[in-house]
């Protein structure tokens, strides 16, 4: 890939600026390579006195001999370190990489919210930029394409540094990891593209991926400049997680724009549009009456009331009405 080399001494400096605050953290550490740099740069770069705001999360999915090794292998390196490391297992075993990281990210976001604590990963500019390219395939918006870009509360000290960088910062220091054979294997969508598809893009534009990660800015920046237009709107969060959104507001915009603001609106009550989504919020605001409601695909409703509409999952109100 054509992006800015970045040195290994970097990958110090960007554990310690992200974490040398002093403030609660819990590190996600799946025993792979990437985040085992990201441990043993914590637990050389950090005060004993910092380690104690530190957490280690490990997650178990049950996939087999390598899944338990690896959880051993954080456990056991997390306490050499002087971190408290905490261990979570899948309770079904799923097959898809979509199953995986759903079950990883409810355990990573309990262990956070109990310790009042960001999550850290060790998500890499490869990462993002094979994210970016997964966004195009599935024919993201101009949200989706901002990729791990977009603000989040989630911390990510190697965003801008390479895969290459981190393995060679782990062979120079011998950091102890575990190769998960899931990562070779082609019925998954993100090992095509790592191991097949970019390589051969990239074998015949070698700024592909600079490319991609320049759309990524782009399309930050514009999602970070629609948060603030979508901020103007009167929107506020309801105790049962529905978003109230004033109809007043609303008044005035066109189609287009109502497509644009939609899925930012939405975003505040944690719900993802697709495009047909978006594209029918957008008409039932301009033409909708009052009373009426559109089912959207993800379980999400959109009501109508006179002096405001009403962002819900419409799954759990049927069942309330049941009981």
């Amino acid at each position: 890939m054509t992006y800015a080399r970045v040195e290994a001494s970097d990958v110090d400096c960007a554990v310690e600026a992200a974490l040398g605050n002093g403030g609660p953290a819990v590190l996600a550490v799946s025993g792979g390579l990437d985040s085992m740099v990201l441990l043993t740069v914590a637990a050389s770069q950090l005060s004993s006195r910092a380690r104690k705001n530190v957490m280690v999360a490990t997650f178990d999915h049950g996939t087999g001999k390598a899944a338990g090794r690896a959880a051993a292998l954080v456990a056991r390196q997390a306490f050499l370190s002087g971190f408290v490391c905490v261990t979570g297992r899948a309770s079904t075993i799923g097959t898809r990489e979509e199953e995986w990281r759903r079950g990883r990210w409810q355990f990573l976001e309990q262990v956070a919210s109990k310790c009042e604590a960001n999550v850290v990963t060790a998500h890499n500019l490869d990462d993002q930029v094979e994210t970016v390219f997964m966004r195009i395939l599935r024919d993201a918006g101009p949200r989706g394409l901002a990729g791990l870009y977009a603000e989040s509360e989630i911390v990510r000290p190697f965003l801008n540094i390479s895969r290459g960088t981190l393995a060679s910062y782990a062979h120079r220091n011998n950091v102890p990891f575990v190769q998960d054979p899931s990562n070779c294997d082609r019925k998954h969508l993100r090992n095509r593209i790592r191991l097949d598809i970019l390589p051969s893009i990239m074998k015949q534009n070698p700024k592909f991926s600079d490319e991609l990660l320049s759309l990524a800015r782009e399309a930050a920046a514009w999602r970070r400049s629609l948060e603030d237009l979508a901020g103007n709107v009167g929107a506020e969060a309801e105790q049962d997680g529905a978003l109230r959104i004033s109809r007043l507001s609303l008044k005035g915009y066109d189609a287009d724009s109502l497509r644009v603001l939609w899925p930012a609106l939405a975003a505040r009550a944690s719900v993802v549009m697709d495009r047909r989504g978006t594209q029918r919020a957008a008409e039932f605001t301009i033409k909708g009456a009052t009373g009426g409601a559109i089912q959207l695909s993800g379980g999400i409703e959109i009501v109508m009331r006179r002096d405001h509409m009403l962002l819900r999952r419409w799954r759990s109100v049927r069942q309330e009405i049941r009981a």
